[in-house]
């Protein structure tokens, strides 16, 4: 039998686990590993880029520079949150704002560390990532349009750090015969910046009476709800762009499975935003999108499946 102090202890992990969204981490880790072996640098062995210890340090580095950002963004949403998300921030308030931002801090510190380990130019990218997401937090989370463009900015950047890792190491005159392969690279990221952004768009309507109760000037709340639908409907309609030019122009293998499969989802997803008016209705579309983008990092593989058979082999043969 457990005794109330270690119930306590175990209380206070779950509620830091809640804060840094514990669970969204490896899921982050994956999708940086699967971008890096079948999209930024695909002509790599997969194996190659897993054993990559530099690699490692950068999406070690990228995940938790995101876990502090979790961190700063419930400190400043502290209010709010007991408003819109009742449950979860009693949850997070087991630990105290002073244990949050010293956690915040010696993160940040790690990732600095870890990132002048790799160079100098990781470093300064790193700082500049982690003082965005401070800055997102304090200021710009709280206006329409360019804090809704800023989040589902900072939710990429992570991605292009590796791109800028393999891509850097290429000679000037050689990035000629990449430009293909950078424009696949592009449209993916286009489409996941856009699935973020109408995310983001979609929890500024869940989140109506918390926001409006501290003062954020989201869409909904300057421009009125139906704006916010016709922006959400727009960006959704954009987002084909990205999946005409992945499944027709370029060779994502059997991902294109996962896009058509987007496309449907969406057109239903259009369809139930414009009957939604409650709480209820925008949490299920926000986890409908949830959904896509999730969908989305297991589905990579689908791009070369062969891969996979090549791994299982290798560790059979050892």
């Amino acid at each position: 039998m457990l005794s109330r102090q270690h119930k306590l202890l175990i209380m206070k992990i779950a509620s830091l686990f809640s804060v840094v969204r514990g669970y969204n981490i490896p899921i982050i880790i994956l999708a940086q590993y699967l971008s890096a072996i079948f999209i930024l640098a695909p002509e790599k062995r997969a194996l190659d880029i897993l054993l990559d210890f530099n690699l490692f340090i950068l999406v070690f580095a990228s995940s938790l520079a995101i876990a502090s950002g979790y961190i700063i963004n419930s400190f400043y949403d502290s209010r709010k949150d007991l408003i819109n998300r009742p449950n979860k921030s009693m949850l997070d308030r087991l630990v105290s704002q002073k244990t949050k931002l010293s956690v915040y801090f010696a993160l940040n510190l790690i990732v600095a560390l870890m990132a002048l380990f790799v160079s100098w130019r990781v470093f300064l990218f790193f700082s500049a990532y982690i003082f965005s997401i401070w800055f997102y937090s304090h200021k710009i989370k709280k206006y329409p349009i360019i804090g809704n463009l800023t989040a589902s900015l900072l939710a990429v950047l992570p991605f292009f750090a590796i791109l800028l890792y393999f891509y850097i190491q290429i000679p000037f005159e050689e990035i000629e015969n990449y430009k293909r392969q950078l424009a696949v690279i592009f449209a993916h990221a286009a489409f996941l910046f856009l699935l973020i952004l109408i995310r983001e768009m979609v929890k500024d309507l869940e989140n109506l009476k918390g926001d409006l109760a501290n003062d954020y000037k989201t869409i909904p709340i300057v421009y009125g709800e139906e704006i916010s639908k016709k922006t959400i409907t727009i960006l959704t309609i954009l987002a084909v762009i990205p999946v005409y030019l992945l499944i027709e122009i370029y060779d994502v293998g059997y991902m294109d499975i996962y896009f058509y499969s987007c496309l449907i989802v969406l057109i239903f997803f259009l369809a139930y935003l414009w009957k939604s008016n409650t709480k209820s209705q925008f949490l299920l579309l926000h986890n409908v999108l949830k959904f896509l983008i999730v969908a989305g990092v297991f589905c990579i593989v689908l791009i070369n499946p062969s891969v996979l058979w090549h791994g299982k082999r290798l560790l059979m043969m050892i």
